[in-house]
C-alpha cells in the first residue's frame, strides 16, 4: 500500500468551504429530518428497551478519541465480542466477503440486532444523529468512516493514514465499494480520497449517497 503525508497541503479555501459546509448541511439536515428522527426515537422506543440513542467510543482525526452517535439497533447491553473477533479476522487476514461467505464485510445474520433496527440500517438511518458530531468539528459530511478502539489497536501503520483527516458519515468508500471488498481494499479507497480531496469530489459523493444506501448491494 502506498504511504501519503498525514497531513497533505489542502489548499486553505477549500479547507474553509469544506467546514462551512460540513455546518451549514448539518444543521439543515437536522431540521428537514427533525420529524423523521423522532418517528425513529418512538420506533426503537416501542421495538426494544434502552436508549434511543448510544455513543460509540471511535478514533477521529490524528487519531484523537471522541463518542460518535447512532441511534441504537442492538438490543441494549449487547457483547461487542461478536464483531470484535470478526473485526480481528477481517483486518489482520485481510478478509474480503467472499473469504467469509458473506454478502458483505458485516455479521450476518446478527442475532444483536432487532427488527427495527434492521430496517433503520438497512437505510443508513441509524447514522442520522452524526450530523451533530458535524456540529461540534469532530466529523465531516464526507471522510473515512472512523474505527473502533478496538479495531485502531490492530491497525499497522498504512491504515493510520486514513487518519489524516476528519472522519465523515459517507465517503468515497461507501459510494463505490460498500462492503464489498477487503479491508486493505477499503483502506486504499480511504486514501484515494484523501489524495484527491476537493469540494467536487464531496458535493458528488453527497449527492450519490442516497442513491447507494436506497440500491446499493452492501447495505444491510
Amino acid at each position: 500500500m502506498k504511504e501519503i503525508s498525514i497531513s497533505p497541503p489542502y489548499p486553505f479555501t477549500y479547507l474553509c468551504i469544506k467546514r462551512a459546509m460540513d455546518y451549514l448541511l448539518s444543521g439543515l439536515f437536522l431540521l428537514i429530518f427533525s420529524p423523521l428522527m423522532l418517528l425513529i426515537s418512538v420506533g426503537i422506543k416501542l421495538a426494544s428497551a434502552g436508549p434511543v440513542v448510544i455513543r460509540q467510543h471511535r478514533i477521529g482525526k490524528d487519531g484523537q478519541p471522541f463518542d460518535m452517535l447512532k441511534f441504537r439497533s442492538m438490543h441494549d447491553h449487547s457483547s461487542e465480542q461478536p464483531h470484535i473477533e470478526h473485526a480481528r479476522r477481517v483486518i489482520l487476514e485481510n478478509l474480503g466477503p467472499q473469504d467469509l461467505r458473506l454478502r458483505s464485510l458485516k455479521i450476518q445474520p446478527d442475532p444483536r440486532i432487532f427488527r427495527f433496527g434492521r430496517f433503520i440500517r438497512r437505510f443508513g438511518l441509524d447514522e442520522l444523529p452524526q450530523f451533530v458530531n458535524v456540529l461540534r468539528g469532530e466529523m465531516s459530511l464526507v471522510g473515512p468512516r472512523p474505527p473502533m478502539v478496538y479495531e485502531f489497536e490492530l491497525y499497522p501503520e498504512a491504515y493510520k493514514q486514513r487518519l489524516a483527516t476528519l472522519p465523515g458519515i459517507t465517503g468515497l468508500w461507501q459510494v463505490t465499494a460498500h462492503n464489498l471488498v477487503s479491508y486493505d481494499q477499503m483502506v486504499s479507497i480511504d486514501l484515494e480520497y484523501i489524495e484527491q480531496m476537493s469540494f467536487w469530489l464531496d458535493a458528488k459523493i453527497v449527492l450519490q449517497t442516497p442513491w447507494e444506501i436506497i440500491f446499493g448491494k452492501g447495505n444491510g
